[in-house]
């Protein structure tokens, strides 16, 4: 099987911290990650690499069968599908929902003067709907809910159908019934077997959504563990994880952690 990611020895060092250190990961096509660690572990620094956006101080980042530091960014980066929050904040709050998948063809934020064909607009119209949010087609994204927005931007990311996903803390900000939709939405993507490799990070193992296979734990920017999530997400990786005594408990393929 084919590897989307492949991680040896990478380090990322900004002003003198480690923001990341030697790590290694392999993430095939058919895998569906989830990393999980507390504020600072390196989680978000990770996802920046996976997403081409910044390079390795030391080490070899794969992607998509490139190198990163011999290969134009420019030409990777549609190849892989990204939300975060960050993103979310650049989409203009008056842009209509199917112009804000539909823009993602040119890989920008915000229409202008592209010019999309038939098959781009069907294919943002069966996202929404995949996504079960095409009611929300001609709503602007300012009118939208937290979740709302949250799904809007999964369809996006998936509008240049990516070899590889990347979920940067979507259920961030939801209450109960948005962060339990939310989980359901990835859920089904996560169990489509025509759908691509993905990473998604998150604090909370409550977020983790059925049909995950893998799980990575950062610590301070170190590893913890890594592997199958049925074999490695074990109280005793979390307790180190969060440094905090932990019990965890698991049903119907959701995970749930509390205190000692």
């Amino acid at each position: 099987m084919a590897a989307v990611v492949e991680l040896a020895g990478v380090s990322v060092v900004r002003g003198g911290a480690t923001l990341l250190n030697d790590i290694d990961l392999t993430v095939d096509e058919a895998d569906r990650w989830v990393v999980i660690g507390p504020n600072g572990a390196g989680k978000t620094t990770l996802l920046q690499l996976l997403a081409a956006q910044i390079h390795p101080t030391t080490g070899v980042v794969g992607l998509l069968g490139e190198v990163l530091g011999t290969v134009d960014v420019f030409e990777l980066r549609p190849r892989i599908g990204l939300t975060s929050a960050a993103l979310a904040e650049r989409i203009p709050r008056g842009e209509r929902v199917h112009d804000v998948v539909v823009s993602a063809s040119y890989a920008v934020v915000g229409r202008w003067r592209e010019e999309y064909d038939d098959f781009d607009h069907q294919r943002a119209r069966d996202l929404l709907q995949q996504l079960r949010i095409e009611s929300l087609t001609d709503r602007t994204f300012g009118t939208l809910s937290e979740g709302e927005r949250k799904r809007v931007q999964i369809a996006r990311a998936l509008m240049t159908d990516p070899e590889l996903l990347l979920l940067d803390e979507p259920a961030a900000g939801l209450d109960l019934t948005g962060r339990e939709s939310l989980v359901a939405t990835l859920s089904a993507l996560a169990i489509d077997s025509y759908a691509p490799a993905s990473v998604l990070v998150t604090h909370h193992v409550e977020e983790i959504p059925a049909g995950i296979t893998h799980v990575l734990l950062l610590r301070r920017g170190q590893v913890v563990a890594a592997g199958p999530l049925r074999t490695t997400l074990t109280a005793e990786n979390l307790t180190e994880t969060f440094d905090i005594p932990l019990a965890l408990t698991e049903m119907d393929g959701r995970w749930t952690a509390r205190a000692l």
